[in-house]
Protein backbone atom coordinates (compact mmCIF):
# COMPACT_ATOMS: atom_id res chain seq x y z
CA UNK A 1 0.00 0.00 0.00
CA UNK A 2 1.23 3.22 -1.14
CA UNK A 3 1.34 6.34 1.75
CA UNK A 4 -0.95 8.17 -0.45
CA UNK A 5 -3.64 5.43 1.05
CA UNK A 6 -2.47 4.82 4.48
CA UNK A 7 -4.84 7.86 5.54
CA UNK A 8 -7.50 6.49 4.20
CA UNK A 9 -7.16 3.14 5.70
CA UNK A 10 -7.24 2.55 9.86
CA UNK A 11 -10.21 0.38 10.92
CA UNK A 12 -9.34 -0.89 14.66
CA UNK A 13 -12.40 -2.76 15.23
CA UNK A 14 -15.53 -2.31 17.13
CA UNK A 15 -14.70 -1.40 20.94
CA UNK A 16 -15.73 -4.27 22.93
CA UNK A 17 -18.75 -2.38 25.05
CA UNK A 18 -20.46 -4.32 28.20
CA UNK A 19 -23.98 -5.48 27.79
CA UNK A 20 -26.29 -3.52 29.93
CA UNK A 21 -29.26 -3.71 32.01
CA UNK A 22 -32.62 -3.49 30.32
CA UNK A 23 -33.34 -0.16 30.45
CA UNK A 24 -36.68 1.07 33.08
CA UNK A 25 -38.67 3.65 30.91
CA UNK A 26 -40.25 6.44 32.91
CA UNK A 27 -41.16 8.87 30.03
CA UNK A 28 -42.43 9.30 26.46
CA UNK A 29 -41.16 8.46 22.46
CA UNK A 30 -39.25 11.87 21.86
CA UNK A 31 -38.48 12.66 18.35
CA UNK A 32 -34.75 13.96 18.24
CA UNK A 33 -34.55 13.94 14.13
CA UNK A 34 -34.71 16.61 11.24
CA UNK A 35 -37.91 16.20 9.07
CA UNK A 36 -36.05 16.28 5.63
CA UNK A 37 -36.81 18.79 3.45
CA UNK A 38 -34.98 20.25 0.44
CA UNK A 39 -34.14 23.62 2.21
CA UNK A 40 -32.61 22.03 5.41
CA UNK A 41 -29.22 23.23 6.04
CA UNK A 42 -26.76 21.08 4.86
CA UNK A 43 -22.69 20.91 4.20
CA UNK A 44 -21.74 23.05 1.52
CA UNK A 45 -20.08 20.50 0.35
CA UNK A 46 -23.55 18.14 -0.59
CA UNK A 47 -25.53 18.86 -3.27
CA UNK A 48 -29.57 20.08 -2.78
CA UNK A 49 -31.37 17.48 -2.48
CA UNK A 50 -34.81 16.64 -4.71
CA UNK A 51 -37.72 15.96 -3.31
CA UNK A 52 -40.67 15.22 -6.23
CA UNK A 53 -43.72 14.09 -6.42
CA UNK A 54 -43.82 11.28 -9.67
CA UNK A 55 -47.15 9.91 -9.34
CA UNK A 56 -50.29 11.71 -7.69
CA UNK A 57 -53.63 10.65 -6.64
CA UNK A 58 -56.51 11.06 -8.36
CA UNK A 59 -54.56 11.47 -12.24
CA UNK A 60 -52.33 8.03 -10.85
CA UNK A 61 -53.16 4.87 -9.15
CA UNK A 62 -51.43 5.81 -6.05
CA UNK A 63 -49.25 9.10 -4.62
CA UNK A 64 -45.17 8.21 -5.49
CA UNK A 65 -42.42 10.77 -3.87
CA UNK A 66 -39.25 10.37 -5.39
CA UNK A 67 -36.44 11.02 -2.90
CA UNK A 68 -32.56 11.99 -4.00
CA UNK A 69 -29.75 13.21 -1.83
CA UNK A 70 -26.37 11.95 -0.16
CA UNK A 71 -26.83 9.57 2.40
CA UNK A 72 -25.42 12.85 5.00
CA UNK A 73 -27.89 15.38 4.61
CA UNK A 74 -30.68 15.66 7.76
CA UNK A 75 -30.30 13.70 10.59
CA UNK A 76 -27.89 10.67 10.09
CA UNK A 77 -25.28 8.24 11.04
CA UNK A 78 -22.35 7.69 9.98
CA UNK A 79 -20.43 4.46 9.08
CA UNK A 80 -16.87 3.38 9.35
CA UNK A 81 -16.46 3.26 5.65
CA UNK A 82 -17.46 7.03 5.69
CA UNK A 83 -14.18 7.85 6.02
CA UNK A 84 -11.86 4.33 6.17
CA UNK A 85 -11.92 2.60 3.03
CA UNK A 86 -11.12 -0.74 5.73
CA UNK A 87 -13.89 -0.03 7.58
CA UNK A 88 -17.87 -1.34 7.54
CA UNK A 89 -19.94 0.04 5.01
CA UNK A 90 -23.82 0.63 7.07
CA UNK A 91 -25.44 -2.99 5.76
CA UNK A 92 -22.34 -4.48 8.20
CA UNK A 93 -23.02 -2.29 10.96
CA UNK A 94 -24.65 -4.97 13.73
CA UNK A 95 -27.94 -3.98 14.65
CA UNK A 96 -27.09 -3.21 18.57
CA UNK A 97 -25.04 -0.58 17.73
CA UNK A 98 -27.56 1.63 16.05
CA UNK A 99 -29.87 1.19 20.00
CA UNK A 100 -29.40 1.64 23.38
CA UNK A 101 -29.17 3.09 26.80
CA UNK A 102 -27.22 7.06 27.36
CA UNK A 103 -26.98 10.25 28.03
CA UNK A 104 -27.49 13.78 26.58
CA UNK A 105 -25.66 16.34 27.41
CA UNK A 106 -26.76 20.05 27.35
CA UNK A 107 -22.96 21.97 26.57
CA UNK A 108 -23.70 25.51 25.83
CA UNK A 109 -20.67 26.62 23.43
CA UNK A 110 -20.24 30.25 21.01
CA UNK A 111 -19.74 29.99 17.43
CA UNK A 112 -17.00 27.98 16.25
CA UNK A 113 -16.04 26.98 19.71
CA UNK A 114 -14.13 23.72 20.60
CA UNK A 115 -15.41 21.02 23.49
CA UNK A 116 -12.98 19.49 25.56
CA UNK A 117 -12.42 16.57 27.84
CA UNK A 118 -13.38 18.79 30.49
CA UNK A 119 -16.71 19.22 29.23
CA UNK A 120 -17.28 16.15 29.20
CA UNK A 121 -16.15 15.84 32.64
CA UNK A 122 -18.37 17.93 33.92
CA UNK A 123 -21.40 16.85 32.05
CA UNK A 124 -24.31 15.02 34.02
CA UNK A 125 -25.33 12.16 33.92
CA UNK A 126 -22.21 10.33 33.88
CA UNK A 127 -21.02 8.53 30.96
CA UNK A 128 -21.30 4.57 31.74
CA UNK A 129 -19.27 2.16 29.57
CA UNK A 130 -21.38 0.91 26.17
CA UNK A 131 -23.29 4.53 26.29
CA UNK A 132 -24.72 6.24 23.18
CA UNK A 133 -23.57 10.26 23.99
CA UNK A 134 -25.39 12.82 22.21
CA UNK A 135 -24.49 16.50 22.75
CA UNK A 136 -26.97 18.97 22.70
CA UNK A 137 -25.02 23.16 22.50
CA UNK A 138 -28.47 24.38 21.56
CA UNK A 139 -27.35 24.64 17.37
CA UNK A 140 -30.34 22.59 16.37
CA UNK A 141 -31.96 25.52 16.72
CA UNK A 142 -29.98 27.61 14.36
CA UNK A 143 -30.92 24.76 11.65
CA UNK A 144 -31.34 26.90 8.29
CA UNK A 145 -29.75 30.34 9.61
CA UNK A 146 -27.11 32.11 8.44
CA UNK A 147 -25.46 31.24 11.19
CA UNK A 148 -25.57 27.06 11.54
CA UNK A 149 -22.17 26.36 9.77
CA UNK A 150 -20.41 28.62 12.36
CA UNK A 151 -21.30 25.27 14.66
CA UNK A 152 -18.67 23.96 17.61
CA UNK A 153 -16.73 21.41 17.01
CA UNK A 154 -14.83 18.55 19.45
CA UNK A 155 -11.21 18.72 19.84
CA UNK A 156 -9.13 15.56 18.73
CA UNK A 157 -9.03 15.03 22.54
CA UNK A 158 -12.25 15.04 23.15
CA UNK A 159 -12.95 12.64 20.40
CA UNK A 160 -10.39 10.24 22.24
CA UNK A 161 -11.93 10.88 25.51
CA UNK A 162 -15.07 9.30 24.78
CA UNK A 163 -12.94 5.95 22.82
CA UNK A 164 -11.15 5.68 26.43
CA UNK A 165 -14.13 5.60 27.80
CA UNK A 166 -15.93 2.83 25.63
CA UNK A 167 -19.07 5.00 24.45
CA UNK A 168 -21.03 3.44 21.49
CA UNK A 169 -22.18 6.17 19.28
CA UNK A 170 -22.01 10.04 19.41
CA UNK A 171 -24.39 12.27 18.14
CA UNK A 172 -23.97 16.59 17.59
CA UNK A 173 -26.59 18.70 16.87
CA UNK A 174 -25.09 20.40 14.50
CA UNK A 175 -23.46 19.40 10.82
CA UNK A 176 -20.28 17.21 12.02
CA UNK A 177 -18.08 16.69 15.39
CA UNK A 178 -14.96 18.19 13.27
CA UNK A 179 -13.88 21.85 12.43
CA UNK A 180 -16.86 23.33 10.23
CA UNK A 181 -15.80 22.88 6.72
CA UNK A 182 -15.44 26.54 5.46
CA UNK A 183 -12.54 26.89 7.87
CA UNK A 184 -10.75 23.92 7.13
CA UNK A 185 -6.75 24.60 6.03
CA UNK A 186 -5.73 22.64 2.98
CA UNK A 187 -5.61 18.36 3.31
CA UNK A 188 -7.91 18.97 6.60
CA UNK A 189 -7.37 15.46 7.72
CA UNK A 190 -10.96 15.00 10.14
CA UNK A 191 -9.47 14.23 13.53
CA UNK A 192 -12.40 13.75 15.40
CA UNK A 193 -13.87 11.53 12.56
CA UNK A 194 -10.79 9.36 12.26
CA UNK A 195 -10.23 8.92 15.85
CA UNK A 196 -14.32 7.75 16.58
CA UNK A 197 -15.41 5.81 13.39
CA UNK A 198 -11.65 4.34 13.40
CA UNK A 199 -12.83 2.50 17.03
CA UNK A 200 -15.95 1.50 16.09
CA UNK A 201 -17.68 4.71 17.41
CA UNK A 202 -20.56 5.54 15.26
CA UNK A 203 -21.51 9.42 14.42
CA UNK A 204 -24.33 10.73 14.36
CA UNK A 205 -25.00 14.25 12.74
CA UNK A 206 -28.00 17.07 12.85
CA UNK A 207 -29.48 15.89 15.75
CA UNK A 208 -32.19 17.84 17.15
CA UNK A 209 -35.26 18.59 19.50
CA UNK A 210 -32.90 18.02 22.71
CA UNK A 211 -34.02 20.32 25.77
CA UNK A 212 -36.45 17.89 27.15
CA UNK A 213 -34.43 15.01 27.58
CA UNK A 214 -31.05 16.75 28.74
CA UNK A 215 -29.48 15.72 31.46
CA UNK A 216 -31.12 12.53 31.89
CA UNK A 217 -30.67 8.88 31.15
CA UNK A 218 -32.17 8.08 27.72
CA UNK A 219 -32.80 4.84 25.94
CA UNK A 220 -32.28 5.71 22.32
CA UNK A 221 -33.21 3.95 18.90
CA UNK A 222 -31.61 5.18 15.53
CA UNK A 223 -33.92 4.16 12.51
CA UNK A 224 -31.62 4.19 9.97
CA UNK A 225 -32.05 3.00 6.81
CA UNK A 226 -29.50 -0.22 5.70
CA UNK A 227 -28.19 0.77 2.27
CA UNK A 228 -26.02 -1.37 0.42
CA UNK A 229 -22.30 -0.06 0.83
CA UNK A 230 -23.01 2.73 1.86
CA UNK A 231 -21.05 5.31 4.16
CA UNK A 232 -24.17 6.66 6.06
CA UNK A 233 -27.64 6.11 7.00
CA UNK A 234 -30.63 8.90 7.37
CA UNK A 235 -31.93 8.52 10.46
CA UNK A 236 -35.35 8.89 12.00
CA UNK A 237 -34.35 8.91 15.85
CA UNK A 238 -36.37 8.61 18.72
CA UNK A 239 -35.49 8.82 22.57
CA UNK A 240 -37.05 8.33 25.88
CA UNK A 241 -36.16 8.72 30.16
CA UNK A 242 -35.08 5.76 31.52
CA UNK A 243 -34.83 5.37 35.43
CA UNK A 244 -31.21 5.91 35.97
Amino acid sequence: MCDCDRKYTGWKGWLDLPEAEPPRPVGAWVDISHVITEDLSRSPVFPRPRISKIMRLPENIANVTELQMVCHHGTHVDAPRHFLNDGPSFEEIPIERLSGQGVIWKLDKAPLAQIEPEDFENATPALRPGDIVLINTGWWKKVNTDIYEDHPCLSAAAAQWLVDRQAKLVGVDFSTPDLTSHLRPKNFTFPVHHTLLGHGVLVAEHMTNLDSLSGKRVEIVFGALNVIDSDGGPARVVAREIAA
